[in-house]
């Protein structure tokens, strides 16, 4: 990554960036971005100062650290290198450096000669065999080879980063052990804009699934499969057709990819797009829109200058802009001689290519080449060691903690092939064998196989397993390997091996000449045998393809014969039945016409009237079709009646399909919404024209709980108190009985009880069981006071009634109203609607007046306490 050069410039100090002639101003530098200068949570002065302490604890010296971060500070300079056209004499164009500056100072951190450097941004040398032509490069050229050192420098740098750090962490012994390699692998990138970096990088995954294909599900599978196990096979999906579209050597895309770099004449990415689209268009896995076979020539989500494959992880779309240039990726020999002639320590090991004495004038690798050179050597390495995978699951695609999206995981899961991989180790067998070799080691175990056992080595091995008493479940027989599922059994194996070996060395001495003839004489034996019957076989084969072409040519000429027989037959059958077909008809047209011509005058009329009324009422239906009305209850439309004698029809059928419509509608709530009409509607019986505020309701859905009792952690301590399940909780206020001001309380509704608590603390104040209620008071008018009215005798009565105000009285008195109603053998709560009423305040009975106000009180209403035996609530008016 790059994030070094926003580190360097952020973190390191101001004798450091001095001794590296650099600026803290990140505008200065042409090759960094201000956009990415900073991001929100990263901290580039903190990191640079780790990666210094990294360096160090790695093992890199002082002085190893400041030519690594002189390189760096090279590449910001390299990249302030600006170039002028000149005209020569000779009439060619040139190009100059504008200002020398940063090219001194760049020369003075590498130890360059700036004439050297500033004549090989301007010429270039061509060697061939004993001749060398100088050419001059244009500003175009300038910039180019300008940029590919920048980029040669910075990658030969990462390289020599990690073979250092290998270096150094390396084990020191020289003995030779075994080794455990860690491998993390690239993830497969699909970005809006992919390019070539993309390609190559999910190029590699490709292989690295393949390999995983390989080792863990086909190799196994096949193998219980040809040895004959039961066993169901499990589906896997092959990427090889994808890895052979790109590194087939002579149709791949990489190889097409360095053929048009290392063509002559006009090569662009262009014409590189097209050669895909002729060599590979028949491709199943690739797509563009010039392609022969592609179905997306109509969609402009498949641009012209981009092409498509269809990875193993899905489909990725490339912009073939810029895979040219990436690929060439062609540094002039006139520069890496420049390197090569530095003074500074690492530009010798950098650019080796350099040397004067190891001149090569073959064209350098390409980019593409040598990726595909390394994934090679990496999968050789592979194929020698004994892998085991750490699969990582992406959770989410917002980079947060504890968000899981099922889709995401289960695409990756499907195509990793995780599902199969799981089952094909869960249903398989832990050690395998031939038989030969398995009945050859442990045969001395049983008395039927030693020392020589004369049937076939299964036989032999069914005859070992049964003298040793093994269970049948431990053990499964293939066609030419021996299966044990569980590793315990093969240990008892070896255990009573090592035991019997003992025993029988003596005696092997004393036969072993005899079984080795023996041996010798039973492979020829089996050679001749085997011989016998190949030979056996060609000839029974050859004499059976003669008999069976011989027979199909007979057979041929019979089953001709006699098809042309039966055509002949079927022919004359079909002209007999047409010919009698068309006698029947006119004779069966001839006497209806006589009969009919008797009774047409007298049934005429009747005829002519059922027509008439038939296409009446057809007219009707299909008008009626094409005007009905939408499915809405509430649309009240309905077509205008056409003809006076439908009326009573006409009425029917509207009322038909009003009825039909409305169970339409019904069917589709669910039971929570069915409860909240069902709410709605008991709402409507007890307050419609009866209570101002009820209309103000109607669009309010009733929430129930308004405070969240059991998420809010200020309520915490009052959610525990309450065991039962909360119905509706609000914040209410309590009227004080000596002057009329409320209090806020807290609004609790159970299934058994009503509790009013605290709204600072939480305290319960009152709990008041649902059956010591007896009714609910409240006014006509628009205000929220209601009064709860206890019963006489009570234990909740001896504190009095309630008197509450509430903007949600609507569903407060309604849910307390169905709570109530809801519990079998308990009395329902009645709801008196009156401008005044009386409310029992311990000993005494207080009247509750409500009169309207007047503009100065407000938008709400007030109540006030106008002597011992008046409480009036003043409400405005509407």
């Amino acid at each position: 990554n790059f994030h070094i050069f926003y580190q360097l410039l952020s973190g390191a100090s101001e004798d450091t960036l001095r001794k590296l002639k650099l600026e803290r101003d990140f505008s200065k530098y042409n090759y960094l971005s201000l956009d990415s200068a900073a991001v929100n949570g990263l901290d580039d002065s903190a990191n640079f100062r780790t990666v210094r302490n990294a360096m160090q604890i790695v093992g890199f010296m002082e002085d190893e650290v400041q030519s690594v971060l002189e390189l760096v500070a090279a590449v910001l300079k390299l990249g302030n290198i600006e170039f002028k056209p000149e005209s020569r004499v000779n009439g060619l164009d040139e190009s100059r450096v504008k200002d020398k500056n940063d090219l001194k100072e760049m020369c003075e951190l590498l130890g360059i000669e700036q004439g050297v450097l500033e004549r090989a941004f301007s010429f270039r040398t061509v060697e061939a065999k004993q001749e060398k032509v100088s050419t001059t490069l244009n500003v175009a050229q300038a910039y180019y080879a300008r940029d590919a050192l920048a980029k040669n420098l910075y990658s030969r740098l990462f390289s020599w980063l990690v073979n250092r750090i290998n270096e150094s962490i390396k084990a020191q012994t020289k003995t030779r052990k075994k080794v455990m390699g860690v491998l993390d692998i690239y993830g497969f990138e699909i970005f809006e804009d992919n390019s070539f970096e993309q390609f190559i990088i999910n190029y590699c995954n490709e292989k690295l699934q393949q390999i995983f294909i390989e080792l863990t599900l086909r190799e196994e599978q096949e193998e219980y499969i040809r040895e004959g196990i039961e066993w169901t096979h499990i589906e896997y999906f092959n990427n090889a057709v994808i890895c052979d579209l790109i590194e087939n050597n002579t149709n791949g895309i990489l190889a097409m990819l360095d053929e048009e770099c290392l063509r002559p004449g006009t090569v662009t990415d262009d014409t590189f797009l097209d050669k895909l689209n002729t060599v590979c268009a028949e491709h199943p896995h690739f797509e563009s829109r010039l392609s022969k076979s592609s179905k997306f020539l109509n969609d402009h989500s498949l641009p012209h200058c981009c092409f498509r494959i269809q990875h193993y992880a899905g489909k990725v779309l490339y912009r073939v802009e810029g895979f040219m240039d990436k690929n060439n990726d062609l540094l002039y020999r006139d520069l890496s001689q420049a390197m090569w002639k530095a003074n500074h320590s690492l530009m010798k090991v950098l650019f080796p290519e350099g040397n004067p004495s190891k001149v090569n004038l073959k064209r350098p690798p390409t980019a593409g080449f040598q990726f595909r050179a390394s994934v090679g050597t990496l999968m050789r390495n592979l194929q020698t060691k004994n892998p085991n995978y750490i699969r990582c699951i992406k959770p989410n695609d917002k980079k947060a903690a504890h968000i899981f999206t099922e889709a995401l995981v289960c695409h990756q899961v499907r195509y990793l092939g995780l599902m199969e991989n799981v089952r094909v180790r869960r249903a398989g067998y832990a050690f395998r064998q031939p038989y030969e070799p398995c009945l050859e080691r442990y045969k001395m175990l049983c008395k039927q196989t030693w020392p020589h056992w004369r049937g076939p080595a299964r036989d032999g091995v069914e005859v070992l397993l049964k003298d040793l008493q093994i269970p049948v479940e431990e053990y499964s027989y293939g066609r030419s390997k021996i299966f044990i599922r569980n590793p315990r059994t093969l240990f008892t194996l070896e255990e009573v091996r090592k035991q019997r070996l003992q025993d029988l060395a003596t005696l092997i001495q004393k036969i072993y000449r005899g079984w080795k003839c023996r041996t010798h004489f039973l492979l020829m034996k089996k050679s001749q045998v085997t011989v016998a019957a190949w030979y056996r076989r060609y000839a029974q084969q050859k004499r059976y393809q003669q008999v069976k072409s011989s027979a199909i040519v007979v057979q041929s000429f019979i089953r001709g014969w006699r098809a042309r027989k039966i055509l002949r037959e079927l022919k004359y059958q079909k002209r007999c039945k047409e010919a009698v077909t068309t006698i029947a008809a006119f004779w069966h047209g001839t006497q209806v016409r006589r009969e009919y011509r008797k009774f047409f005058r007298a049934n005429a009329g009747r005829k002519i009237y059922e027509f008439t009324m038939q296409r009446i009422m057809q007219k009707y239906f299909l008008d009626l079709k094409k005007t009905m009305p939408s499915m809405s209850p509430i649309d009240k439309s309905w077509p205008a009646r056409p003809y006076l004698f439908l009326e009573d029809t006409h009425e029917e059928l509207r009322r038909i399909f009003h009825l039909w419509r409305c169970k339409k509608y019904r069917s589709q709530f669910t039971e929570q919404k069915k409860a909240i009409f069902e709410e709605k509607l008991e709402a409507s019986e007890m307050f419609k024209d009866r209570k101002a505020l009820y209309p103000s309701s109607v669009s309010q859905p009733f929430k129930g709980d308004y405070l969240e009792i059991s998420k809010n952690p200020k309520y915490q301590k009052l959610g525990s108190l309450v065991e039962e399940k909360i119905i509706l909780a609000d914040t209410v206020n309590k009227v004080n009985r000596a002057n009329g001001k409320g209090a806020p309380r807290l609004f609790l509704l159970t299934k058994n009880s009503l509790i009013l608590a605290d709204q600072k603390s939480g305290q319960i104040k009152s709990n008041v069981p649902l059956d010591d209620i007896g009714s609910v008071s409240v006014s006509s008018q628009s205000d929220g006071f209601f009064a709860l009215r206890l019963k006489e005798g009570s234990a909740a009565a001896a504190k009095g009634d309630f008197l509450l105000s509430s903007e949600r009285l609507i569903e407060i008195v309604t849910k307390l109203h169905r709570t109530a109603a809801s519990t079998a053998g308990r009395s329902q709560i009645r709801v008196d609607i009156t401008d005044e009423f009386l409310v029992q305040f311990k000993q005494d009975k207080v009247c509750v007046k409500f009169v309207p106000g007047g503009p100065r009180n407000g938008n709400s209403a007030t109540c006030k306490r106008k002597n011992n035996r008046l409480l009036e609530v003043s409400v405005p008016s509407p």
